[in-house]
């Protein structure tokens, strides 16, 4: 009878510990899942901005045919951009840092690009000018409201897999930290728009 009694309290417990298990890891699933599901929503965003740069370079050019020095930064920095791309299973904070580097050059070559129109009353009038300067600020805060929903992602899931008793089960199935997104060297200071 002892013998029994023991045996069942044996399966009970290690039932108990295969709910926890298979809860904890679909947990961690769900959020890193969730994670790189918004790391994807940022290279769409910044897809967006890059897809833009042609048509707004091509604008530009027709009222600022001797701006060629900006245009071609401009179309070095979105090769650049396009070509680094994000792989969730496989992100370290040096691939994000280069990442966010290619991103920081194509955004001050829009900068640039956008304050030269200045010089060009007419072209500050152009009703398609005005409409992708429209789309461009939208699309920026599309990026920063992406950055901060990947962030908050990533928050969860790293306090997910370092909390106790989750840090077992993250060290059994090989659940890592993920890095986020932070400002760039520099990023507190405005950027030089002078052309």
């Amino acid at each position: 009878m002892k013998m029994k009694k023991t045996g069942i309290i044996l399966i009970g417990v290690a039932v108990v510990i295969a709910i926890w298990l298979f809860s904890g890891y679909n947990g961690m699933v769900e959020k890193e899942e969730a994670a790189t599901t918004s790391l994807s929503n940022i290279e769409a965003a910044y897809q967006r901005r890059a897809d833009m740069l042609p048509q707004l370079v091509k604008t530009v050019k027709a009222y600022a045919k001797h701006e060629k020095e900006t245009f071609e930064n401009v179309a070095k920095a979105r090769n650049l951009a396009t070509q680094i791309h994000l792989d969730g299973e496989n992100l370290t904070p040096e691939k994000l840092a280069k990442f966010d580097a290619a991103q920081n050059q194509i955004a001050q070559a829009l900068s640039r690009l956008i304050s030269i129109t200045e010089n060009y009353p007419e072209l500050k009038a152009n009703e398609n000018f005005r409409s992708l300067q429209v789309q461009v600020e939208g699309t920026e805060n599309r990026i920063n409201e992406a950055r901060r929903d990947y962030n908050a992602k990533v928050q969860a899931y790293n306090t997910s897999i370092r909390r106790f008793p989750n840090t077992i089960v993250a060290g059994l199935f090989g659940f890592e930290k993920m890095a986020k997104f932070e400002a760039s060297a520099g990023a507190e200071k405005a950027p030089d728009l002078d052309i």
